[in-house]
């Protein structure tokens, strides 16, 4: 069996209500489809997306860049692909847009070498579990005031949610009334994460720390700018709340140098900007060797695979934002969500609901 097609479908997936966190308001995600077809009708698939719709094409050349990397090759050589569209890249970068295109043929490769072999991603990765705890991540946004990040949160805990995340401003006067309405109104055993957006100074964060210290945060995430990664490591080593980043770091390598300046002690991949299926099984090894715990960023229907595999998997960002566009949902069960045994992603984008939202 060979690959010989690659193609991409540009979605457009509008949003009922604006989002908002501390750098940007968003109204609509664009996303891309990438299918790899072999000569045997076999079909891969994956997803990736921006929020600034301009970028779109920028992420579907940089795909089309990598094509000749992986047409003509078996689906199972998906460590072939990786090294070689590795050195693609040299000219480029080894991240930005570069990463981003290879992971999204990385993972349409594996969910395609898992249609073949029916088996899930994480099988062939090798599973360490069935379920992982979900933390409820697509609500408690800057654009809401109390009452409603109240009335939100008390939604997610009837749902079962053992955790959430709420999205901070950056300024104590405006965070800590935000901050200890919500752990008042979900009490002492739920979870409650933080996220700055990384619009702090290492100073600022920590004092911003100090603040909600009382609140009991399970974690302080991306305080400073992620590429501050000395900054993230002062303020990690000033407060005793954990402190969470990596969803714009690239590669193992990036990772590397985050555990080398302890500038968070729960680690974040996301899967477009790691480096695909390949990478982020890498980057849990690397954690894994320091027993650092990893919690997924955004892409929860695909993520669950990786977080079945990697030893120290913490928790899945639940949040529903490509929901739509999928054919099955996630199963959720007081708090822990189901990690799908069907082949491939084990969750199957809905060709009508691409059709749907195609641009």
């Amino acid at each position: 069996m060979k690959i010989t097609d690659l193609r991409t479908t540009p979605v457009r997936l509008p949003l009922a209500e604006p989002l908002g966190n501390a750098t940007a308001t968003i109204h609509e995600f664009s996303c891309l489809v990438v299918d790899l077809i072999t000569d045997e009708g076999l079909r891969g698939e994956n997803l990736i997306f921006t929020i600034r719709p301009e970028q779109l094409k920028l992420l579907d050349s940089m795909v089309h860049v990598l094509r000749d990397a992986v047409i003509g090759r078996d689906p199972d050589d998906t460590g072939a692909f990786w090294a070689d569209a590795w050195r693609r890249i040299n000219f480029i970068g080894f991240t930005g847009v570069s990463i981003m295109g290879i992971s999204a043929i990385d993972g349409a490769m594996w969910d395609l070498k898992g249609r073949r072999a029916g088996l899930s991603i994480s099988r062939q990765l090798g599973r360490c579990r069935e379920t992982i705890p979900a933390y409820a991540s697509g609500g408690l946004w800057l654009t809401q005031d109390i009452p409603s990040l109240v009335r939100q949160a008390e939604g997610f805990v009837a749902q079962g949610f053992k955790a959430m995340k709420l999205r901070l401003a950056g300024r104590i006067d405006v965070d800590l009334p935000r901050v200890k309405a919500v752990r008042t109104a979900i009490g002492s055993d739920i979870g409650l994460m933080v996220d700055a957006n990384q619009v702090l100074s290492a100073d600022e964060a920590i004092k911003l720390g100090h603040a909600l210290a009382p609140c009991d945060i399970a974690w302080f995430e991306e305080p400073v700018p992620a590429h501050a990664l000395e900054d993230s490591a002062k303020v990690a080593k000033a407060l005793k709340m954990p402190i969470a980043s990596g969803e714009n770091e690239y590669t193992r390598y990036g990772f590397r140098r985050m555990i080398e300046t302890g500038a968070a002690s729960i680690l974040m991949p996301d899967l477009q900007r790691v480096g695909g299926v390949t990478e982020f099984a890498r980057v849990g090894a690397l954690a894994a060797s320091f027993d650092l715990p990893i919690s997924s960023h955004l892409f929860p229907e695909m993520s669950l695979q990786l977080l079945a595999h990697v030893p120290t998997a913490h928790s899945l960002e639940y949040l529903e934002w490509f929901a739509p566009l999928y054919e099955e949902k996630i199963e959720l069960r007081n708090g822990e969500a189901v990690i799908p045994d069907r082949p491939g992603w084990g969750i199957a984008l809905e060709r009508s609901a691409i059709d749907r939202y195609v641009i």
